[in-house]
């Protein structure tokens, strides 16, 4: 593909370029701990929201999504249906009372920061646990933004898989080395941009394939009727109440991810959730109803055989067919926007854990913050490494490491993240409880089950999450009259 054409080639460059110098200038605007991590707690709505949205959908949203869509038709819509509740009610919910929550308990800058100032939790327990959590699940989320970025530069460049992880993973890790959350933060702005464009204008383009959008479902109809019938299967059967179920529990999801939540805590006024939240919803509805089109799309426009080994190519190979090459590389970009947007995050927020919940509690209590800043640093080159080690498989399904992930950090942390906000009589036992048991669970079912339950591993690591909170913190003593006191002035 860029091998034939040089203007792809220049126009993946600049974009490359142009995120490194983000980079660069964050690096002389970062002066303390806070800086780097949550950028001083100054960034605007527009800003925000864009960057949630786009470092929440990852490359899955260009290939893990399309892909599905492509094997799967119409199926795929509960995904699709879970995530856009999942970030409405996020952002209705969760998002003003947390940015209140975490400047009064402390002015907490992590999430592990958060539930220790939150329950007064002396013993640290809380903040290590979640902090190992984070990096339990963050290193395989990581991994598939990785995954993902070498199955694009193979398919665009004609590199080996290997050589595409080492370009992509030295890409995210020089700019979010230097500039930290608000180098993050405004790259992922123009990224999700650029993702929104590119989601919109492709499938639309596409649809000349096959003769326009009445012949493009016509062909998929003759290929398969099954495959516009969200309640059946591609081979006839019906789609059973507990995949359904699975796929809408994706929503389930938002509560508990950390790079999503930091943008949250991040805003500069709570006073702005609400716009945030309404540019938010759109950019999410619209990009997720055009992700599953593109695999429709493909499904009728493209050769079979192209896609027999690899169906989460899809995106990539509709812009070849379709796009004219001055835009290909911009639109090629995208997908790239959608790997970097996401990783970037993971990244910043597991280097936060590694120095802020852990580093600076278990081994320099008094280290100044130039060096947490420069540790910070350090560690999002060692997580980064890790990552890179774990995604080194080409087989790996850009779809299935997203999923694992984001069901793990879902039940891990979102029933705490809830009842936190909205449970006055929530404890440090039972938000103790709920971490080990959301997590735990989570990790058994995805390992264990081998199949016998068709069932997404966040929903019993959800519900039982929620059940050990309550049924601990009953059994503990009501919590001191300073916690309840911040948790009425948050309210």
């Amino acid at each position: 593909m860029a091998q034939d054409n040089p203007v792809i080639m220049v126009t993946f460059i600049l974009y490359l370029l142009f995120m490194m110098g983000v980079g660069v200038f964050f690096y002389r605007r970062t002066k303390n701990l806070s800086d780097y991590i949550l950028g001083g707690r100054k960034v605007n709505y527009w800003v925000t929201s864009l960057s949630a949205q786009a470092s929440d959908m990852s490359g899955w949203l260009l290939m893990g999504l399309p892909g599905f869509a492509y094997l799967a038709g119409l199926e795929a819509i509960w995904i699709a249906l879970g995530l856009a509740l999942g970030t409405w009610v996020n952002w209705k919910f969760v998002a003003r009372r947390l940015r209140i929550y975490t400047e009064l308990a402390g002015d907490s800058i992590t999430l592990p920061d958060y539930f220790e100032n939150r329950f007064a939790d002396r013993s640290r327990i809380l903040r290590i646990v979640s902090s190992i959590f984070i990096l339990i699940f963050f290193l395989i989320y990581t991994s598939s933004g990785f995954v993902a970025g070498a199955k694009l530069f193979s398919s665009v460049f004609g590199l080996p898989y290997q050589t595409g992880l080492y370009v992509g993973v030295v890409v995210i890790i020089g700019y979010t080395f230097l500039g930290g959350f608000m180098a993050v933060s405004w790259t992922d702005f123009f990224q999700g941009v650029l993702m929104f464009i590119a989601v919109t204008i492709v499938p639309v383009i596409g649809f000349g394939l096959a003769g326009g959008l009445g012949e493009t479902i016509s062909t998929v109809r003759e290929m398969n009727p099954e495959l516009l019938n969200a309640f059946t299967a591609v081979d006839g059967s019906a789609v059973g109440a507990l995949a359904i179920i699975s796929s809408l529990a994706w929503g389930l999801g938002y509560f508990g991810q950390p790079h999503i939540l930091a943008r949250f805590m991040g805003i500069r006024d709570a006073e702005e959730v609400a716009p945030a939240r309404r540019i938010a919803t759109v950019w999410v509805v619209v990009s997720l109803a055009m992700s599953v089109v593109v695999g429709l799309v493909g499904l009728a426009g493209l050769p079979a055989e192209a896609l027999e080994a690899d169906s989460e190519r899809v995106f990539i190979l509709l812009i070849d067919a379709v796009v004219p090459p001055v835009l290909a590389g911009v639109f090629l970009s995208a997908i790239l926007a959608a790997i970097m947007s996401t990783a970037d995050s993971q990244l910043l927020v597991t280097s936060s854990a590694l120095t802020e919940d852990l580093y600076a509690v278990l081994l320099r209590d008094k280290a100044s913050q130039n060096e947490l800043v420069w540790i910070s640093r350090g560690s999002v080159v060692a997580v980064a490494l890790i990552a890179m080690f774990i995604a080194f498989d080409p087989d790996s399904s850009v779809l299935g490491l997203v999923s694992y992930a984001w069901g793990g950090f879902g039940a891990t942390f979102g029933p705490i993240i809830l009842l936190s906000l909205f449970w006055r009589r929530m404890t440090r036992n039972g938000a103790l409880a709920g971490l080990l048991v959301g997590g735990i669970t989570v990790i058994a079912w995805y390992n264990l089950s081998g199949g016998i339950f068709d069932l997404y591993e966040i929903v019993p690591g959800f519900v039982l999450g929620l059940i050990a909170i309550v049924v601990f913190s009953l059994m503990d003593k009501e919590p001191a009259a300073e916690l309840t006191e911040v948790f009425d002035q948050v309210r």
